[in-house]
């Protein structure tokens, strides 16, 4: 059965250990460290230990002698509590590394991994790890210049901070909130939507990106409002769990049709949403061979589940994305 008790992707077991970051000579210290370990990336990927039977999956922790050049290093933090042979206390970085490289280090394509398919399989450590790692990797890739004046950047503070290599201000990771909200009715009917962007008879909660000056739950009923055409109201707060594709946090919510409003009423603004549909649980678990629904890893799945109870028939197709 699914664990439940949090979204997969808000796993987390690790000391960020921040105050590290401000060492000048950070990169120096860690690589003269052997306890010091390495998770490689390439791509989005990582790479996974060699299973032994028995053996759960999990992220290899690289030692730093031997490695080749990386593109780009960022300090993760450092463990906590021991597993799989890490000890507690351990410092953990990730590298990211082009083609030849990571060639290099794992030729086999099945032991690189990305975040969907290794996000449920892997402990919290691990899980967290990647989840960091992933966030932090888009954002360097997306950040190469200076949004105020165009200038080159430099990597500082451990590949927690870019410096603008003009003025010599400094750039921060950024993430972007996004309110994901499961909408019940008074007969505990959800409701999911079949964005535009999806293929035919997907499904999934609405959601969308939070506006400048604007709270979350104000967020919730304006993104209701707009997507379905309909007023929710009873707002409440459930969860939130980072999504580094490339760089969200999604903080979900549930809300109940408000009391004036007729359920049947909610229509699909046939722009983002194309289709609308309210499931009992028994018509959600009766369409598994019609419909597809949140992926694995994703608070929309958790938080559907939450709501149904327990895991939806495993028989379901799943979304990817």
């Amino acid at each position: 059965m699914r664990e439940t008790t949090a979204p997969p992707l808000a796993r987390a077991a690790l000391d960020r250990d921040g105050e590290a970051r401000a060492d000048d000579d950070f990169a120096e210290h860690f690589d003269a460290d052997p306890a010091s370990r390495v998770v490689a990336m390439h791509r989005g990927r990582v790479l996974l230990a060699e299973r032994v039977e028995g053996s759960a999956p999990a992220l290899a922790f690289l030692p730093v002698d031997g490695l080749p050049e990386e593109e780009l290093r960022c300090y993760l933090g450092r463990t906590v509590g021991d597993d799989g042979g890490v000890p507690s206390g351990t410092p953990i970085e990730v590298r990211v590394f082009d083609a030849d490289a990571t060639a290099a280090l794992e030729a086999e394509a099945a032991r690189w991994a990305g975040l969907r398919a290794a996000a449920p399989v892997l402990g919290d450590r691990d899980a967290g790890l990647f989840t960091e790692a992933l966030a932090l990797a888009n954002w360097h890739d997306a950040s190469p210049f200076c949004p105020r004046c165009g200038s080159t950047t430099t990597v500082v503070q451990a590949g927690w901070a870019r410096r603008c290599d003009r003025d010599g201000s400094l750039l921060f990771p950024r993430t972007d909130p996004a309110v994901i909200v499961l909408v019940t009715d008074d007969d505990d009917r959800v409701l999911l939507g079949s964005n535009a962007l999806w293929e035919q008879n997907r499904f999934s909660l609405l959601a969308g990106f939070v506006e400048p000056g604007e709270s979350f739950e104000a967020a919730v009923v304006r993104e209701i409002g707009e997507e379905a055409r309909i007023a929710v109201d009873r707002v409440e707060y459930a969860a939130s769990q980072p999504w580094p594709l490339p760089a969200s946090l999604m903080v979900g919510f549930t809300a109940r049709v408000a009391v004036d409003t007729v359920p049947a009423t909610a229509r699909p603004d046939g722009v983002e949403i194309l289709e609308l549909r309210w499931f009992t649980r028994e018509e959600l678990s009766g369409a598994n061979t019609e419909i597809g629904l949140p992926g694995g890893i994703s608070i929309a799945r958790w938080m559907l589940e939450r709501w149904f109870g327990g895991p939806i028939d495993e028989g379901m197709p799943w979304m990817t994305s």
